[in-house]
């Protein structure tokens, strides 16, 4: 049975549809099968992933709101041993449409556990809010894993997150958890990247991942040629710091010690051969 773990954090620019469409696509390289959930309206993982979301006939909306089949939107093997549930700017209604509707936080639990077999992971990408298709997104979850700025407001929000993460487990999915912390875009060059990670470390009592995801030009530059960042430049710090991320999730290792080791490129570790 797939693992499903939803990528969230409502403060915006942290880099949660980075973390989704690379780490799924690692997934993927290393031979899993992955399905990606893009429930956020800006639509971005799925631009990401090389799909024209503006020209889909059929996008999760139109099945949340019971307008089409799961298969019918499905876009099967975007890319190998990848497939995803696209989104784009229509799914902004779905907080009005869905008004009403009877159990619509399970909405998407509903959908996905009719898949779930069929997929090693299935990773959801949600919005920059804790709105209704954020709560679908956690009732549906068996984890969840909330990517953190280096920056001094990396704090800021996470503590209303954890908050409204509690309040879905007693509430709605009582098997939820905390998949754990990843920090991004870390800047070896300053002392504050550094100081960031120990202030959360000291601060936060959750699982910290040890990979650190580096600030990193041709991870910025992948989604605009709608490539993850291990097909758009397989050999960028940003790729190898992926793939170890995906290595992690694997092994869903608890220790979540500080190594600054885990931002640099593996010697003589090569990676599987993978075609888009």
């Amino acid at each position: 049975m797939g693992r499903v773990i939803a990528i969230t954090n409502q403060k915006g620019g942290v880099g949660k549809t980075t973390t989704s469409t690379n780490l799924s696509a690692c997934l993927a390289e290393l031979g899993k099968k992955v399905l990606v959930v893009d429930i956020d309206p800006q639509g971005n993982a799925t631009s990401g992933l090389g799909i024209e979301k503006n020209e889909l006939e059929n996008t999760i909306y139109d099945l949340f709101i019971g307008e089409c089949e799961l298969d019918e939107c499905l876009q099967k093997n975007t890319l190998e041993n990848l497939s995803v549930l696209p989104s784009n700017v229509n799914l902004s209604g779905a907080e009005i449409d869905l008004i009403g509707v009877e159990h619509r936080e399970y909405i998407l639990k509903k959908e996905l556990d009719s898949i779930k077999d069929d997929y090693d992971y299935i990773i959801i990408d949600c919005p920059p809010s804790l709105n209704i298709l954020t709560v679908n997104a956690l009732s549906a979850a068996d984890s969840v894993l909330v990517p953190i700025q280096c920056e001094y407001y990396a704090l800021e929000g996470l503590s209303q997150l954890i908050y409204t993460i509690n309040l879905v487990k007693k509430r709605l999915n009582p098997e939820l958890k905390m998949e754990g912390v990843v920090f991004t875009m870390y800047d070896a060059r300053t002392n504050l990247s550094l100081e960031v990670v120990e202030n959360v470390k000291s601060n936060l009592k959750q699982t910290i991942y040890k990979t650190i995801i580096p600030r990193n030009i041709k991870l910025a530059e992948a989604p605009s040629r709608g490539m993850p960042i291990n097909i758009y430049d397989p050999k960028s710090a940003g790729a190898e710091s992926y793939r170890l991320l995906a290595e992690e999730v694997i092994n869903h290792n608890e220790d979540g010690s500080y190594t600054p080791e885990n931002i640099k490129e593996e010697k003589g570790k090569k990676s599987k051969k993978w075609k888009r």
